[in-house]
């Protein structure tokens, strides 16, 4: 075992240094790599791997912050625990960076060729790896970096292959033409999912067709008057009484003069527009399916860049919206343009580059979902697999009922390539697991494989299995699958989630996981998404916090800011209180290492331990709330509620422990026996590390360091046992609540009467169910109340009731405060009377002027609410001073 770095001695204050070379100790100690033990079932996360497409964002932290928090619990349960590492090839995105860099040195894709293009973006991919995974070791994530992994390595490469053959061989992938989403920009076919609606300002343009022998006309409004060169009919709805004597006539096309259609189908909506649509099948979804049902022939007017092909006759060769200007204007000139609206619709754009998406008949493959959809749904139904928030299970039944084939295929040079050869001799295809050098069919050489990639989301829909070695039988795939949950944000469930369950369960018989979890996004502090687009942006770099506030910081505001399913803000306020806390921590364990004396090992904390009788209440106490917290934590943890669990930690640990229980140890520690003072410290070491395992996988930078200082038992609190329940003193924590409350309660009285931080008052305590319990811990009132020792009265009753005295009810026990301890009479009377006599001016001002008629009548609203608020307000302020003057003259 190497030496761990830290310095001999704590130091005054956390510094932020120790990260990164705990971080380098943690690995180098091998603590990141499963301890198998075939004989228990292993806990296991597969990462959803970043794209090396860029860097990290707060997003990836939250992601890390909680599969962290999640493997590094089950790891301290003794778990056999693994968190698979790697990252995806991210076609499109990662294919338009690398032509942006090529446009820099004035070349394309083209220029290249594709082998020497797909070279240059397996160079790309090389320096951006390295610098993405840097980034999440600078979030101190334990994952297994020995089987870090990479959606196009040869054993990943190998599975998709698989796969791929596997459904192409059931009949369940297949090819033809058909509508899809086309990008013009990344010139691909992308997926439902993949494009993004925005509502855009457009406008309705209302154009005349003719009918052949010009005897009559219908109008129809159209967004997109460009596609007018690919309609083939004019449909209106079969009950529209203003249509049904055209149905079966025929018009001309404005401008190219093509004769087309007018037909019925009930697709069409009456109150939109004038009640009858054009018909585009090559361009639009909802035509697509009404020229299926009619038979009408599909005119694709598009290149695959987005301009006018041949179809498009005299405006052949213009970018789509010059031709649209064009266009527009010819048909105006005819005189057919009959009018123009201004319109707000909702408009397509692609997910990655935001170019306007295009509907467009295109050749693709497909994978038939139906079939695969079943078995997923059952598998949610039946409980194997659980749905994290339950909410989410509606939203995922709904889409796998409603589901469509997915478009796999994508016009990329980057990615897995399709792996169907076409015979040049016999037309036919060939698809295996090895590329071959001959038609399956008739046995010819003369064979070329397909131009296209896979879409990304199928070889990440592998991700669980094919990381741990399927389609071979390696041990890890017996052992560590399925795998126990997947982590990943809402906005996944069906890119990515559903395509794992989907394939997960028909390549592997299995479900691939038994829990989806998932987290929200992480907005700004106004609630806005972050973006580059904002003015600072700068601010949620993670890695800019971390350099600024600690990654213990950002994880713990993370992991207590956000709750499972929902989007949380994030305020740089919240990081800051997350370091104040690792700090807090530091300094009351400096506080406790300072006071055990030249043997510290003598109080290297056991296992569990017991609260006694005979102990001091504040220890029993103390036990008892971290044995209460340790159970609640657990609880948490299994509900998925780490932002709670991490909550109740802070609230327990600065809250308790170090404003309650460390103030009540000083009085054992400098003004007691041996005994007394040895039986604080032992609690004091036992409950503080304790409550660091709690907080270790919140904070596992500041927890290590401290805990390395600390008397413990083992190596790393990386490996130490996860704290469980003890047991519980209900008794000390009734008792201890009552005490505290009473505190509360004086300290209360002595700040409303401005009594000086350092003075001691007198102070009378009766109760005659807890009287014993004060007696016993009257130094703890006294020192935390200061309360004068010498005028302090415990009693179980009292002949009569102090005179001139404060009284206050906590409980069971009445306090009295005399107040010739708390105020100067005199002077106090005095300033009472003064300011009575101010707030009853500014009460008689402030009505007269409300029962002015000419001020009420006048005034604006706001002026009068104004002075109404302030009646209120000396209304309140008079009847607490003449409640203070009516005590003081008691």
């Amino acid at each position: 075992m190497t030496r761990i770095p830290l310095p001999d001695e704590m130091a005054k204050t956390y510094s932020l240094e120790i990260e990164a070379p705990l971080y380098a100790w943690w690995e180098a100690q091998g603590y990141f790599k499963p301890r198998i033990d075939p004989a228990v079932k292993p806990f296991v996360i597969s990462m959803p791997p970043p794209n090396v497409t860029g860097i990290l964002h707060l997003g990836h932290a939250l992601t890390s912050a909680v599969e962290d928090a999640l493997i590094r619990q089950h790891r301290m349960t003794g778990q056999p625990t693994l968190w698979v590492p790697g990252s995806d090839h991210a076609g499109i995105a990662t294919q338009a960076v690398v032509e942006r860099e090529l446009a820099k040195e004035g070349l394309t894709r083209h220029d290249l060729g594709r082998e020497k293009f797909v070279e240059r973006v397996w160079e790309w991919k090389k320096v951006h790896h390295d610098r993405i995974t840097e980034q999440q070791r600078r979030l101190g994530i334990s994952c297994d970096w020995e089987r870090e992994r990479f959606t196009m390595d040869e054993g990943l490469s190998r599975a998709v292959r698989e796969a791929f053959v596997r459904l192409y061989d059931k009949g369940l992938i297949y090819r033809g033409a058909y509508l899809v989403n086309w990008c013009p920009r990344c010139s691909t076919a992308i997926s439902d999912l993949e494009v993004e609606y925005e509502d855009e300002a457009s406008q309705l343009w209302y154009v005349r067709y003719w009918t052949v022998d010009r005897s009559a006309s219908i109008t129809v409004a159209t967004t997109r008057p460009e596609t007018i060169l690919g309609d083939t009919a004019i449909a209106v709805h079969p009950d529209d009484a203003r249509y049904q004597a055209l149905v079966g006539r025929e018009v001309l096309l404005p401008v190219l003069g093509r004769a087309i259609p007018i037909i019925a189908d009930t697709a069409v909506d009456p109150a939109f527009g004038t009640g009858a649509v054009k018909v585009t099948p090559g361009h639009d979804p909802t035509d697509y399916e009404i020229g299926k049902r009619h038979n009408l022939p599909v005119i694709n007017i598009l290149t695959d860049f987005g301009v006018m092909n041949e179809a498009a006759g005299p405006y052949a060769g213009l970018e789509r919206f010059e031709c649209r200007r064009r266009i527009v204007a010819d048909i105006q000139g005819q005189g057919d343009l009959v009018k123009i609206e201004d319109y707000i619709h909702s408009v397509g754009h692609c997910q990655r580059c935001h170019t306007i998406v295009e509907p467009r008949i295109s050749t693709q493959w497909f994978v038939r979902m139906q079939p695969l959809a079943e078995p997923a749904i059952a598998a949610v139904r039946d409980g194997r697999i659980k749905i994290v928030p339950e909410r989410f299970t509606k939203t995922y039944f709904d889409w796998l009922e409603n589901i469509r084939d997915w478009c796999i295929s994508r016009q990329l040079w980057w990615g897995h390539r399709i792996p169907v050869w076409y015979c040049d001799d016999c037309g036919q295809q060939t698809c295996q697991r090895t590329d071959p050098t001959q038609c399956a069919h008739c046995g010819s050489s003369r064979i070329h494989q397909d131009e296209d990639v896979l879409d990304t989301w199928f070889s990440s829909g592998l991700w669980p299995f094919s990381t741990l070695g399927w389609p071979e039988q390696t041990p890890d795939l017996a052992y560590f699958y399925p795998t126990s949950v997947l982590e990943t944000g809402y906005d996944l469930i069906f890119f990515w989630v559903v395509r794992m369950i989907t394939l997960g369960i028909e390549m592997t018989g299995q479900a691939p996981f038994n829990t989806v979890y998932l987290h929200g996004l992480i907005r700004n502090e106004d609630g806005q998404k972050i973006s580059k687009s904002l003015p600072d942006a700068w601010k949620y770099d993670p890695l800019y916090i971390i350099d600024e506030y600690g990654q213990d910081a950002l994880r713990y505001a993370i992991l207590t800011g956000s709750t499972p399913g929902n989007d949380m803000k994030l305020a740089l306020s919240r990081v800051e209180s997350s370091r104040n806390f690792a700090n807090k921590i530091w300094q009351a364990a400096r506080f406790v290492l300072g006071n055990l004396g030249d043997e510290p090992a003598r109080f290297t904390p056991p296992a569990h331990l017991i609260p006694q009788p005979g102990m001091n209440l504040a220890d029993r106490w103390i036990i008892s709330r971290y044995h209460r917290l340790a159970g609640e934590v657990e609880r948490l943890f299994a509900a998925y509620q780490l932002g709670e669990a991490g909550r109740q930690a802070y609230e327990m640990l600065w809250g308790e422990f170090c404003d309650w229980y460390i103030e009540m140890c000083k009085p054992r520690l400098h003004a007691h026996g041996a005994v007394e003072a040895d039986s604080a410290r032992q609690v004091l070491v036992y409950v503080l590390e304790g409550m660091l395992r709690l907080l270790h996988p919140f904070m596992p930078f500041v927890t290590e360091a401290i805990w390395q200082y600390l008397p413990h038992q083992g190596e790393s609190i990386m490996i130490a046992p996860w704290p469980t329940a003890g047991v519980l003193d209900d008794a000390a924590e009734r008792s201890m609540s009552t005490l505290m409350d009473l505190v509360r309660a004086i300290r209360n009285a002595r700040a409303e009467y401005e009594v000086e931080p350092g003075k001691r008052i007198a102070a009378a305590l009766v109760s005659s169910s807890e009287s014993t319990m004060l007696e016993e811990q009257h130094e703890v009132i006294t020192a935390l109340a200061h309360i004068d020792a010498s005028k302090l009265v415990i009693a179980p009753a009292l002949a009569a009731r102090p005179e001139k005295a404060l009284a206050l009810i906590v409980g069971e026990i009445e306090c009295y405060l005399p107040l010739a301890d708390l105020v100067d009479f005199e002077r106090e009377l005095a300033r009472i009377r003064s300011e009575i006599a101010r707030q009853e001016a500014e009460l008689a001002r402030a009505n007269a002027l409300l029962a002015n008629e000419g001020f009420t009548a006048h005034a604006p609203a706001a002026v009068i609410a104004k002075e109404r608020d302030k009646v209120e307000a000396a209304g309140s302020k008079l009847a607490k001073l003449q409640e203070r003057l009516a005590a003081l003259n008691l």
